[in-house]
């Protein structure tokens, strides 16, 4: 059976397609990582390509050092609305780019040498200290989709440790790797191991050491135990080194549902639950993974006696959210609730075909607070295209 997330919330209440974001799940999240931060000393930022709501940014602060970008736009949100540290990456910066970021980040990793010298004089001019890093390549993959592995032949992500040589480091204080996607503490132990293999070398002569993001830290099988000994080995082995991780998906994780509404029922070789909530507009992963989301209720197909393909109700013939079974047949007006929809989904959402944004709220369980947070309009589709 798909996850049974528990929702107190009377869907009474929601007017669909809504993401509603459950405070007690952030909370629960933030526990755990509050535990990894005291035992370990790693300070966690919170990344916003991941998760963005920054009416909850009060709430994950109190937990969380800061955020970490991919760009001016993101630096600027994290600064002005999170506090703390701000961390940038890009795969390339233009010069606007660095002059915007130099009045935001904190630190400014550089995926090249060529960019690192190109704009050192900038950052060495600003009037504000700027900590600068480098992002490298393990050449470790731990990933089994090219499309998620920063390790891959060819891949654009990192400098690899041949691209070292006859370099100077000089103004480099730390290096910045991310190579996982939901992965365990397994993976980050043999990637670790591979990183001071080919670039421990470099590590004495660093501040700090970013050991990226994907960390699946707030899953229920995740081993803390291991993450906090890999912690506690490297900073007993590299005590000078202030350790970060950037486990966004992880702050976010169970946290967030999508509440659609069936507007119709057809027929075609099976029955097809039209929502309004698409895959292509309202859950792109769904697509770009791809992956089937849980669904409050409900079975895999043939679990439970009436199946049906959900799908959205934008024109791209391939809007299928996935294939269910349910316990009792599903009828126009009937509500149903995605699971894990905070990370990624709220931040990839789009406008095509001119479909309604979701509306954004926020729910407390320990009050019964429901607090619409944003609702879009016509104006918010209009203003993005002129």
């Amino acid at each position: 059976m798909d996850r049974d997330v528990p929702l107190k919330l009377d869907l009474a209440r929601v007017a669909t397609p809504c993401f509603v974001v459950d405070a007690d799940a952030l909370r629960r999240n933030l526990a755990v990582l509050a535990e990894v931060c005291r035992r370990t000393g790693v300070r966690i930022l919170l990344a916003l390509k991941g998760f963005a709501m920054h009416r909850v940014f009060p709430l994950l602060a109190e937990t969380l050092q800061g955020t970490c970008a991919s760009s001016p736009h993101e630096a600027r949100l994290g600064r002005e609305e999170f506090g703390g540290e701000v961390h940038v990456f890009a795969a390339a910066f233009s010069r606007a780019d660095v002059e915007e970021l130099l009045t935001l980040a904190d630190h400014l990793v550089f995926n090249s040498f060529a960019q690192w010298r190109r704009f050192r004089p900038l950052v060495e001019a600003a009037p504000r200290a700027i900590s600068c890093g480098l992002r490298i390549n393990p050449e470790h993959s731990e990933g089994q989709v090219p499309l998620y592995d920063p390790c891959a032949p060819g891949s654009r992500l990192g400098i690899r440790r041949a691209r070292f040589d006859g370099e100077n480091l000089e103004g480099i204080e730390g290096l910045h790797f991310h190579t996982l996607c939901e992965h365990n503490a397994d993976a980050l132990e043999r990637t670790l191991a591979a990183v001071e293999a080919r670039f421990g070398e470099f590590l004495p002569r660093m501040r700090w050491l970013n050991l990226g993001g994907g960390h699946h830290i707030t899953r229920d099988d995740y081993d803390v135990e291991r993450l906090c000994g890999l912690l506690a080995g490297l900073g007993a082995r590299h005590p000078h080194l202030t350790v970060y991780l950037e486990p966004g998906e992880a702050v976010a994780l169970n946290a967030g549902y999508l509440v659609a509404t069936v507007l119709d029922v057809i027929e075609n070789d099976m029955p097809i639950a039209i929502l309004d909530a698409s895959a292509a507009t309202h859950m792109p992963d769904v697509l770009e993974m791809p992956y089937r989301p849980g669904v409050v209720g409900a079975g895999r197909p043939g679990e439970k006696p009436f199946p049906y393909r959900l799908g959205g109700l934008s024109c791209l013939a391939g809007d299928v959210i996935g294939e269910y079974s349910f316990d009792l047949p599903l009828t126009v007006g009937d509500k149903l609730v995605f699971t894990d929809m905070a990370h990624y989904s709220m931040v990839k959402t789009t406008t095509f075909n001119g479909i309604r944004l979701a509306d954004i709220a926020l729910y407390d369980p320990q009050d019964d607070t429901f607090e619409m947070v944003r609702r879009f309009g016509y104006e918010d589709y209009k203003n993005r295209l002129s």
